[in-house]
């Protein structure tokens, strides 16, 4: 049986891609390997997919007495079902080293950059691997992607490197273009439903024995949600009714660079000590915001403290 490669819970375009070209990368070492996700992918990823000719991994939402190679992600709350019969094998990821434990010596290439497939275009320089033109166009969009096109605070020079790199072998000119086309097709909003907009890009988090949800729904122009923000609202009301102390939405205006964060919370204080800024009713503008992983996620795990 081959190991997966797998990617985190409500797989965005980074999670997917990674697996797909993490997946590539250890067949050609010699690896037996296949891709995998745990779950479809989101318009955005699909655009990707399409528009480079790949095709979308496997779903897999079980795990027991598998191997696993992780990619974009080692929090236990993000892993599949079966993760404590799992054998990891080895991650490559691009966010704070989680709780996953091994039982034996693994490789991990885990780097303080935007973007886990900055990570991967980095592993296949390093052992000598070429990078297939259709992977390293979907690498380049999980790279702009991730990023917010160069404008989050998570964005580095060996991101802005591996666009530059990648874009060469995918042949691509406006790599801005691009991103601008992929935050359109991200932006769309009708016809989708309210749970499926706050599950688009979505994690629970253990904040000091508190579970916590935070989403993110990523627009070119933060008008584009008035319709939905009610709805959005009644929805993760009903997702912090499962069983969490709070859940936050950031809604992101890319152009704008900041975000408007939806609150629903047994404390709302904790939004003000984490961000000193006071929510007016449900929800907090935020400027300058545009990172969950560098910008939310530390402020709120030290309010909770």
């Amino acid at each position: 049986m081959p190991a997966f490669v797998l990617g985190h819970m409500n797989p965005d375009t980074d999670s997917i891609i990674s697996a797909i070209a993490a997946a590539d990368l250890y067949g050609k070492r010699g690896f037996d390997v296949t891709p995998a996700a745990q779950g479809a992918p989101t318009p955005e990823t699909e655009f990707v997919l399409k528009k480079f000719g790949l095709s979308a991994p496997q779903i897999v939402n079980d795990v027991a007495g598998k191997e696993l190679y992780l990619v974009d992600f080692s929090d236990l709350p993000q892993a599949p079902q079966g993760m404590d019969s799992a054998t990891v094998l080895g991650i490559a990821d691009h966010h704070k080293l989680g709780d996953v434990t091994t039982s034996t010596p693994l490789e991990a290439w885990i780097w303080p950059v935007g973007c886990t497939c900055t990570v991967l275009k980095n592993m296949y320089d390093f052992y000598g691997v070429e990078i297939p033109k259709n992977i390293a166009g979907g690498m380049l969009c999980a790279i702009l992607s991730d990023t917010v096109i160069f404008k989050s605070p998570t964005c580095t020079e060996a991101d802005r490197k591996a666009v530059e790199a990648l874009a060469k072998i995918a042949g691509v000119s406006d790599v801005t273009a691009l991103g601008m086309e992929m935050f359109k097709v991200k932006s769309a909003v009708e016809g989708t439903s309210m749970h499926d907009l706050v599950f688009r890009d979505y994690k629970d988090f253990d904040m000091n024995g508190n579970k916590v949800g935070i989403g993110q729904l990523e627009v070119v122009d933060l008008s584009i949600l008035d319709n939905v923000k009610a709805g959005l609202q009644e929805e993760i009301a009903k997702v912090k009714g499962e069983g969490r102390h709070s859940v936050f939405l950031l809604l992101t205006d890319i152009m704008k660079e900041g975000s408007e964060m939806l609150i629903v919370s047994d404390n709302p204080a904790v939004v003000e000590k984490a961000f000193g800024v006071k929510p007016e009713g449900s929800s907090v503008w935020l400027p300058g915001v545009m990172s969950r992983k560098k910008q939310v996620v530390p402020n709120f795990e030290k309010a909770f403290k």
